[in-house]
């Protein structure tokens, strides 16, 4: 229904297209200090807004919007593959890592490949359906991080209490061939973003070990930034997928979209061990790579690719800017993944799903030591270069797994349990360990079930080799290479969100956070911080 509140009675004519669905298209009128159009239950219904012209200033932004786009139910979702692997929203960029989970049944389900997740304006002018039509889907979106600290920094130190803003603007871009041009299975991925903003922690003394905010920096500072871009085919009745071209190491391998409804860098979108060594390209970056995923059961996936790194460039703004560097001249090595995914659904009607994973990777890149110089020393007091170690490891077990079903709710509303192991090689990775564990739950409130509620908990160990090193420097007095305040130990991270599902398209979540330890240095105050995340999808 659709329910306009205004001081006085404004006439609105309903017609609907679909005589499947007349009730669906009623109109009410209540009283209210000012006007408000609130979009509940309408399915493919146009509305003609017939108004005093006193009001129609008020109403013409609604007018617009009811005009030029095409609405369907407010309760929809996005297609299956979403809606029960992430638990909730979803942005561009993600679709490599809800497919890297996705079982054969879902897999098979989604016969079309084109993202289509829930937005403001479903077809604006007629324009998305007709891309559709002829196998092309363009998504455009924000996302926004706001968060700021309650209580002072560590005095003497130079810092100070303050609030950071980040976001990046993304389009995703899809490309059927199969409907194009009739190359069954063949479909083309891009994603280009600008990214705005820095997070707070660093103004606490983090130094960026485990960011507020997710989305900051590689952005290049540029208009548009190229994420990937590469060919995916699938095989076999989606038994066999292969894909090649520039892509993200992290957006395949360890990643779990579920965690990025959470802010905190410990979380989304990968955990932020797995981006300590620069061999594992992530977001928003990429190498050149060959991945393939195999469905041999259908509830089984495994996966395996070859990444060509280049870990002295990435992320830099003079190899990497624009992220439309394709030339292999910096490729050092290359990193080796493998992953396997089980993704059950228990319960007596299979309403509890879950993945679970369990990955390895190597690379033959040169890593520099953490402790000694090339002669078996220590850099610290010898002041010789860190030599150089061939090759680095990191493994992990990744969960989700929902255990509770909200009576009739929606497929991902239920109460799931998140957890992550990850081990890095501590010679040469900043973080020997992580580990985390968290709760989310959408849905339980029944007048709002696609707001949800979650907390998560990670602990970060670092490298016993760092910390040896880094005391070494401090015992004498210089300044630690990696901007830390003083040796690095061990570090907790809590973030409590609260999703409110504002309208078609638009979520926003208020976000507490709190520092035990921040950047891993027990000599700083705990911090703890407030803020929220956004996302507005608009096609």
């Amino acid at each position: 229904m659709i329910f306009a509140q205004a001081k006085k009675k404004i006439e609105l004519k309903p017609v609907c297209n679909d005589p499947q669905v007349p009730a669906e298209c009623l109109v009410y009128i209540r009283s209210s200090a000012g006007i408000e159009l609130d979009i509940l239950n309408l399915w493919r219904c146009k509305i003609s807004l017939f108004v005093p012209p006193h009001r129609f200033k008020l109403l013409l932004l609604v007018t617009g919007i009811v005009a030029c786009a095409d609405f369907h139910p407010g309760t929809a979702r996005a297609q299956s593959v979403t809606s029960s692997g992430t638990g909730g929203d979803t942005a561009t960029g993600l679709q490599p890592s809800l497919m890297s989970q996705a079982p054969l049944e879902q897999a098979r389900k989604q016969t079309d490949v084109l993202p289509q997740p829930e937005t403001i304006f479903v077809d604006p002018f007629g324009l998305i359906s007709r891309l559709r039509e002829h196998g092309i889907s363009l998504v455009l979106d924000n996302v926004n991080e706001m968060s700021g600290m309650i209580n002072s920094p560590t005095p003497g130190l130079g810092l100070s209490k303050g609030a950071s803003n980040t976001g990046q603007y993304s389009m995703e871009n899809v490309i059927d061939w199969g409907r194009l041009a009739g190359v069954t299975g063949l479909s083309t991925h891009a994603v280009v973003v600008g990214r705005y903003g820095i997070p707070v922690s660093p103004m606490f003394g983090d130094m960026l070990l485990t960011p507020s905010q997710e989305i900051y920096g590689s952005g290049g500072n540029v208009f548009v930034h190229l994420v990937y871009a590469y060919a995916d085919e699938t095989l076999f009745k989606d038994r066999l997928d292969i894909a090649a071209g520039r892509m993200s190491f992290l957006s395949d391998f360890s990643a779990n979209p579920f965690y990025c409804n959470f802010m905190n860098n410990s979380f989304c979108g990968n955990p932020k061990a797995a981006g300590d060594n620069t061999a594992h390209a992530s977001y928003p970056d990429a190498n050149w790579a060959l991945r393939f995923r195999i469905r041999p059961s259908a509830t089984t996936i495994f996966q395996f690719g070859v990444y060509f790194t280049e870990t002295r460039s990435i992320y830099t703004n003079t190899q990497m800017r624009t992220g439309f560097k394709f030339n292999g001249a910096n490729i050092d090595g290359e990193a080796m993944p493998v992953e396997f995914t089980w993704a059950p659904r228990w319960g007596r009607e299979h309403t509890l799903p879950g993945h679970y994973k369990f990955g390895f990777a190597y690379d033959t890149a040169d890593h520099r030591d953490n402790y000694y110089d090339g002669n078996g020393n220590a850099f610290a007091l010898t002041g010789l270069p860190a030599r150089e170690v061939h090759g680095a490891w990191a493994a992990w077990a990744l969960l989700d797994q929902m255990v509770y079903h909200h009576p009739e709710g929606a497929a991902d509303a239920g109460i799931s349990l998140l957890g992550v192991a990850y081990f890095n090689k501590p010679q040469t990775q900043t973080r020997s360990a992580q580990y985390s564990f968290g709760i989310f739950d959408r849905g339980f409130w029944k007048s709002r079930p696609s707001d949800a509620i979650g907390v998560d908990f990670a602990y970060s160990q670092i490298s016993d080799d760092l910390t040896r090193s880094e005391r070494l420097f401090a015992q004498q007095n210089l300044p630690i290479p990696n901007g830390a305040f003083f040796p690095q130990t061990s570090t907790y991270n809590l973030e409590a969100i609260y999703q409110i599902h504002v309208m078609r398209g638009i979520t926003f979540s208020p976000d507490f956070q709190y520092y035990i330890h921040p950047g891993g240095q027990k000599q700083l105050k705990n911090q703890a911080l407030i803020g929220f995340k956004s996302h507005i999808a608009l096609f």
